[in-house]
């Protein structure tokens, strides 16, 4: 699974930037490498599979965990 590089807002209102998508050394797993646009700032890396799924929110909506927002190259 691909991922495209930008602004991803997440279901609960942040911004992050992706930069790319890495494969953990041991298990091969892939995991998307992003920084958050807010507060410190910090680098993050979470399982691609989780990055891309859809969550119920509390009044049982399906949406995506983050959305695109602008593509970046």
């Amino acid at each position: 699974m691909s991922l495209k590089k930008g602004i991803y807002q997440h279901y609960k209102g942040n911004l992050y930037q992706v930069f790319n998508v890495a494969t953990h050394s041991e298990t091969r797993e892939q995991v998307v490498v992003y920084q958050c646009l807010y507060g410190d700032y910090s680098m993050w890396v979470r399982p691609l599979t989780m990055f891309t799924e859809t969550i119920t929110t509390a009044d049982d909506r399906e949406i995506e965990r983050f959305k695109l927002i602008q593509e970046t190259e």
